[in-house]
């Protein structure tokens, strides 16, 4: 390895760094955001539910019954 060996960062990661770096508070909101919109409880028996409470599909859905 030589002496003045520098690691390589890609340009990815430097503009990222640095959008950090500008925005300390990005990845807490990005955490916020993320909870707001996908970490939800999911309700079990309801879900049970829903899917009890299903009509199953024809094969054919244009066709009337006869």
């Amino acid at each position: 390895m030589p002496l003045f060996w520098k690691a390589y960062t890609s340009d990815v990661t430097s503009f990222i760094d640095e959008l950090k770096a500008r925005k300390p508070t990005l990845e807490e909101e990005q955490r916020a955001g993320r909870a707001r919109l996908w970490d939800k409880h999911i309700d079990r028996d309801a879900q049970a539910e829903y899917g009890d409470a299903a009509v199953p599909q024809q094969p054919y859905v244009y066709q009337t019954k006869t």
